[in-house]
């Protein structure tokens, strides 16, 4: 099938959809449409994310529903509200030309104004579970007559929470009607599912079950547990055009690391499970129209997004499990582009690529952590680009010529180069001119630093040709200090040499540290009279280290004498 002409479409919805700019079916749709327009049969339809399921089933149920009758013909059920809209978008743009009327339910908005519509009749209905079990408990929804049901990313419908809504709806549905299960895994609660209620059911699947989208590049760094925020920032700063869902574990640590990256200037924000509806519909609009560059969000928060031209997925850690990654990574990538998966993951949770390696069908590429003059360059020339490429838009700056060269008085070409990059890049140098390298080693080299590093609690151990000292200090969790926090305090404190640092444990009323020991009495030189936020910092070494320091220098002068 090479356009949509020969699928055997109504004309009608033939005019809309060249109206909207397809002419091509993608692989499912290919698959998908004949099936529905010409079989009696239910079906399970495997594809990923963004592969235009949508239009798969829409099409087809568009050309085959009685556009003159108010009874409900078709139900869709999806996971979430923003899903729910998206598809309720869609199936009007392929309607625009028939007499069909389309109404969304989904919590979070006014119950009666969806009754409302749905007293006034319509013949499809797009909801998520919990709304549509409430309006048939209600008796304002009645399933009595459908012809079609449709459960899409009925494995995200799952997980989330709706077996018993999605059991009590189909409950509710004519033993005559047609099912059509869209997911982009098959788990075994949909497999359950689907011998269940479905009749039989023809399967068809674009591309390997359960297997990651191949136009996804899989991508890891290695860094320690403190650095994963610092590496966040340098994944983004070094992709100056990054338009990206962050994924994080809970909602406090979604809510925290999106405040952080907003304190530090990044056009960021958090989608989480405590926004109330409209303070969520406020966030997906700003991402939307990408006035944020950065969402950061938690699995659940995200389920259902449909989000177009992700350039990366950043897993500020590896889910759970590999259905969990699949739908994170499948963001990206959609409709034939490519796009980057990028795990941030610390040493221990290296045993675990291998498992999503070979689940996801997909190899993981290393990527170091880019380094601070790495990211610098890459800023810095990146915004000379766009400088080259930018032209003024409604005004005409010549007419500010003249007075813009006389306030720039006797400055040469070069020096007013230098001042307006400095203007834009002093930031940024100062973050990264004495950056640390973040990253860890991987494989053979890390299990040589494992055996070198077995004992460092009960001695000190080396780094490089230095050894290590452990120091304590009077800040910690009551304090809000955070491994990051004391790394810059430390670099703020020694702005003229590089200190390696090491471990970092953080109690609730002080804190303990490494550094390299070649480097002690500068650092409590440089820790004389400092304060942090008014409070004046105390450092001292570990009393363990210090008196096993002082007991080698014993005992190098009884040797001597």
């Amino acid at each position: 099938m090479q356009t949509f002409y020969e699928t055997g479409l109504k004309p009608e919805i033939l005019e809309s959809i060249a109206q909207i700019g397809f002419v091509k079916p993608t692989p499912i749709q290919t698959q998908t449409i004949p099936f529905i327009l010409n079989s009696d049969k239910d079906l399970i339809a495997m594809a990923q994310t963004g592969t235009g399921k949508t239009a798969a089933f829409g099409l087809p149920v568009l050309s085959r529903i009685d556009p003159y009758s108010d009874n409900v013909q078709t139900i869709v059920l999806s996971p979430t509200r923003e899903l729910c809209l998206q598809i309720t978008d869609d199936l009007k743009a392929f309607a625009a030309n028939l007499p069909v009327k389309i109404v969304a339910v989904y919590g979070g908005a006014s119950i009666v104004q969806q009754m409302k519509e749905l007293k006034r009749g319509c013949q499809i209905v797009v909801g998520t579970p919990g709304r549509v079990h409430d309006m048939i408990n209600r008796n304002k929804l009645d399933l009595s007559s459908i012809s079609f049901l449709v459960l899409d990313e009925a494995d995200e419908m799952l997980k989330m929470g709706f077996k018993d809504e999605m059991d009590a709806i189909l409950d509710q549905t004519p033993e005559s009607k047609q099912t059509f299960l869209f997911s982009a895994t098959m788990p075994t609660d949909i497999a359950r599912m689907a011998g269940k209620y479905m009749k039989k059911a023809e399967k068809i699947t674009v591309g390997p079950e359960n297997t990651a989208h191949k136009n996804i590049s899989h991508e890891y760094c290695v860094t320690a547990p403190p650095n994963c925020y610092q590496a966040l920032r340098r994944i983004a700063d070094i992709n100056p055009d990054i338009y990206s869902i962050v994924f994080c574990r809970t909602r406090i640590e979604t809510k925290e690391i999106a405040d952080r990256l907003i304190s530090d200037g990044y056009n960021a924000d958090s989608l989480h499970g405590d926004l109330s509806q409209a303070q969520r519909d406020l966030v997906m609009n700003r991402f939307r129209n990408r006035s944020l560059q950065i969402l950061v969000a938690t699995d659940v928060a995200a389920r259902g997004l449909d989000v177009d031209d992700l350039t990366h997925i950043i897993h500020y850690h590896l889910p759970d499990d590999q259905e969990s990654y699949i739908h994170r990574s499948g963001r990206t990538a959609r409709a034939g582009k490519s796009g980057i998966s990028i795990a941030i993951i610390t040493p221990g949770e290296m045993r675990r690529l291998p498992f999503f390696e070979r689940q996801a069908g997909a190899k993981f590429i290393h990527r170091p952590v880019p380094s601070g003059k790495e990211v610098f360059e890459k800023r810095l020339f990146n915004f000379v680009d766009s400088i080259s490429d930018a032209q003024p838009k409604g005004y005409d700056l010549d007419i500010y010529m003249t007075e813009m060269m006389n306030r720039f008085g006797s400055l040469s070409k070069e020096e007013i180069i230098k001042k307006f990059m400095s203007l834009e890049f002093n930031r940024y140098h100062a973050d990264y001119q004495k950056a640390p390298d973040l990253n860890v080693a991987t494989g053979g080299e890390r299990k040589q630093r494992k055996d070198r590093e077995r004992d460092r609690d009960s001695s000190p151990r080396r780094a490089g040709s230095g050894q290590f000292t452990r120091y304590t200090i009077n800040l910690g969790s009551k304090n809000k200090l955070k491994p990051d926090t004391l790394i810059s305090i430390i670099n703020r404190q020694t702005p003229d040499i590089k200190i390696a640092i090491g471990k970092i444990d953080i109690q609730p009323k002080f804190s303990y540290f490494e550094t390299d020991s070649q480097h002690d009495k500068h650092l409590q030189q440089a820790f004389n009279k400092a304060k942090y936020k008014g409070q004046p910092l105390m450092i001292q070494p570990f009393m363990k280290d210090a008196n096993k320091r002082k007991k080698k220098r014993e005992q190098a002068g009884k040797n001597k004498k």
